[in-house]
């Protein structure tokens, strides 16, 4: 990185930005109850709620939002009239799924290859040593030249909500002139990206009943109507032949205008096997930014080690629809709601609970926020110009921040890039693209501060 004394700041403070990071990838911070304990998300806010107070924030609070979990506020006030920023990150992790598939302990920041890999290392905990470094380069080269709100979210991965409520009954809180969301990723390792829409989302679990209680599959198999068989059918019924999503009613032919994702690339970065085909039709960025996409996620039914011989009676799925920009979650919810009773074979009886909902964003990328953070990026990335792009992903408190803030302008920026495989086994950051991020969002504030 060329010679600039924010640049050099943040560089020196990268090793206690590892050791930081460290700490806070050893919480095991999945906003799931049932599966990791209440205490392990409570000690990650802890540890950023002290992260705040010892930087000088003032009115740190523990927030007890609706959904049972903790959001961590601050507020750095910052010279007389200045404009304020909001910067947003999450604490909450995705499970760690197979940790036996790890090659280090999921919870345990290890570097290897010249990435540092851990659960949540990308997303989003890197996130909030992000937003430190960049503070901490401001305070150090001048101060820091605008008023700055920060809000680190702990249900984020579990789309319940929390923050969404909390932020409709606290509107005041949260009041910025411009949101910096740190939850994104560069489009490509060392190619600066503000991410310029995300799919909201819904999730669904759907259970399907046919009998009073499991029969023996030689006996009854044949004639009594198979609860799984039926739920494989209604599941079956949400693609085409050719992988598209096809929910009955539901729009899904819309293109995306804008950056390109190369074929060849995708299957590398989703390290598709050789042979397999991808799924859908359209260009990449059609599929993965433009149209909905369902996944089944999970199905309750008879593992196969200790399985018997039974005709089921009953199973369970559950379901995520990702809704482009343009289309209303809700609506998209009960479309799916009614495809599912409509595609339930043999008058099974078929019920949904609605999970968790966001709805999709898109951003002005016209406003003199994003030319305030391509100049910086510029500094950041030498030889680079920011780019725009779509992400597949949804950070639901995005739509309810624009929806109580209209006049506010939201920056998507963050740490997983392809590399980083977020949500799956051995997810990494680069810290490279953590410095330079830094820097990138330092410099930013300070553009901002004088536009």
């Amino acid at each position: 990185m060329s010679s600039n004394p924010v640049a050099e700041t943040v560089a020196s403070l990268m090793p206690r930005a590892k050791a930081e990071l460290a700490e806070l990838v050893a919480f095991k911070s999945v906003a799931d109850f049932d599966q990791f304990p209440r205490s392990e998300s409570e000690g990650a806010a802890n540890w950023i709620a002290d992260a705040l107070r010892s930087e000088g924030f003032q009115d740190v609070a523990l927030l007890d939002t609706p959904d049972g979990t903790q959001s961590v506020y601050g507020y750095l006030p910052g010279p007389e009239g200045a404009k304020t920023v909001l910067l947003y990150a999450h604490y909450d992790v995705q499970p760690p799924l197979d940790e036996a598939a790890w090659t280090t302990p999921p919870f345990e920041l290890v570097e290897r290859d010249g990435r540092w890999y851990g659960r949540g290392s990308a997303d989003c905990k890197g996130g909030v040593v992000m937003h430190l470094l960049a503070l901490r380069a401001l305070k150090a080269n001048g101060g820091v030249p605008v008023h700055v709100k920060v809000i680190v979210e702990g249900s984020e991965e579990q789309g319940t909500g929390g923050l969404e409520r909390y932020a409709e009954q606290h509107p005041e809180l949260l009041t910025a002139d411009t949101i910096v969301i740190g939850d994104a990723g560069n489009f490509r390792a060392g190619l600066p990206t503000v991410t310029a829409t995300l799919r909201g989302m819904t999730l669904v679990r759907v259970q399907v009943d046919t009998l009073e209680g499991n029969l023996h599959s030689g006996q009854f198999g044949g004639a009594a109507p198979d609860a799984l068989a039926a739920l494989i059918r209604v599941l079956d019924s949400l693609r085409a032949k050719d992988g598209s999503t096809t929910v009955d009613g539901l729009a899904g032919e819309a293109a995306w205008d804008g950056l390109r994702y190369e074929e060849q690339a995708f299957r590398e970065d989703a390290k598709v096997l050789d042979g397999v085909e991808l799924i859908g039709s359209g260009t990449v960025a059609d599929r993965v930014w433009a149209r909905p996409a369902v996944t089944v996620l999970g199905i309750d039914c008879p593992p196969v080690v200790g399985a018997t011989p039974s005709v089921q009676a009953g199973a369970r799925a559950l379901i995520s629809l990702r809704v482009p920009p343009g289309v209303d979650a809700v609506e998209a919810t009960k479309l799916l709601e009614a495809h599912i009773e409509a595609h339930t074979p043999w008058g099974a009886r078929v019920s949904t609970e609605r999970i968790g909902q966001g709805q999709a964003f898109r951003a002005d990328t016209s406003s003199p926020a994003y030319a305030s953070m391509a100049e910086a990026m510029a500094v950041a990335y030498p030889g680079q110009e920011m780019q725009s792009a779509g992400m597949g992903g949804s950070i639901p408190l995005c739509n309810t921040l624009a929806s109580l803030y209209p006049d506010t302008e939201i920056l998507l920026i963050g740490l997983s890039e392809p590399e980083a495989q977020i949500h799956a086994v051995n997810e990494s950051v680069s810290p490279d693209e953590l410095e330079r991020l830094s820097v990138a969002e330092a410099l930013f504030l300070r553009n901002y501060a004088a536009s």
